[in-house]
């Protein structure tokens, strides 16, 4: 908890460009927001009756329908999932920096991972999860829409080690019911798109073993990331499908630091990920002011 802490303090500094330094965060007011509908629907009905309430889901329809119609182009690099191809290695340079060290893992190896058990919630056609098992971890990957669980099985099965993959068309909440455990959960690119932000990462924390890793990757909700994820890669630029973010749905990084630190998880280390134009690349970046990665820890005594 320390740790979260003393970095939610870097979070509000003013930004320095250093190498360890975080862009400022605002409007820490907005967490409870998204836990506005679960709020009213346990409002008491006029009958006096206790209200049914349905157990808390992450899942979002809509969200759901939009990736099922483009499923069939995950490994199309040139297709609506360029931008993750393209951020890809970026986000398992950071993966593999800092589990080697949360592991104590040689960080040179090319399997530091074997012996681990990892999932990637929200696993798509599987471009995080085929490269986590080529570094040796024994990979499950779950998606809500089973289109996505289809591709990512074809794919999987053409290389031995990739197949070794289970995929399973389910959901993190599922998983937790099934008292499911791993070393380390991935959501990249995930929680933007889920109805309940803290359910899905109290979800995430549950399927964590204790003093297990946790990863998540997302868009800050800034005006620059309307401008450029939005406006340009949506818009102008054609990267995406017009309509795939929805800017109220974003995360700042100081909201996730404390939902995470609700559900247990301390964040001990964020980065962003900023674009060159001229070489088309990803890199890692102390600007968090769009797209950014958190690393987390659970806690040792944590009982969700």
């Amino acid at each position: 908890m320390a740790m979260s802490w003393k970095l939610l303090k870097q979070l509000r500094a003013p930004y320095t460009a250093t190498p360890t330094s975080l862009h400022r965060i605002v409007n820490p007011q907005l967490l409870n927001f998204h836990n506005a509908n679960r709020l009213f629907s346990a409002a008491p009905s006029p009958s006096g009756e206790p209200p049914l309430i349905p157990p808390p889901s992450s899942l979002n329809q809509a969200e759901l329908a939009k990736f099922s119609a483009i499923a069939e182009t995950w490994w199309d690099s040139e297709g609506p999932f360029k931008p993750l191809h393209a951020m890809n290695p970026t986000r398992l340079a950071f993966i593999r920096s800092t589990l080697c060290r949360h592991f104590r893992r040689d960080p040179l190896s090319a399997t530091p991972f074997e012996g681990l058990k990892f999932i990637d919630v929200g696993c798509g056609g599987g471009i995080l999860s085929e490269p986590l098992a080529r570094m040796g971890a024994t990979v499950t990957g779950v998606d809500a829409v089973e289109k996505n669980i289809k591709i990512a099985r074809l794919h999987a099965d053409l290389d031995p080690v990739t197949s070794r993959i289970e995929y399973h068309c389910t959901t993190a909440e599922k998983l937790v019911e099934e008292q499911k455990s791993f070393d380390a959960v991935f959501a990249l690119e995930v929680i933007e798109h889920v109805a309940n932000p803290t359910e899905f990462c109290k979800s995430l924390s549950a399927l964590t073993v204790a003093d297990g890793a946790t990863v998540i990757s997302t868009i800050n909700r800034s005006m620059r990331a309307y401008a450029t994820a939005i406006i340009a890669a949506e818009y102008l630029l054609h990267w995406l499908p017009k309509g795939t973010h929805q800017w109220s749905s974003f995360l700042t990084p100081e909201e996730l630091v404390l939902i995470l630190e609700r559900a247990s998880i301390s964040v001990q280390e964020m980065a962003g990920f900023a674009y060159n134009p001229l070489t088309g690349r990803w890199f890692l970046s102390d600007d968090v002011s769009v797209n950014f990665i958190a690393y987390g820890t659970k806690s040792k005594t944590a009982n969700l």
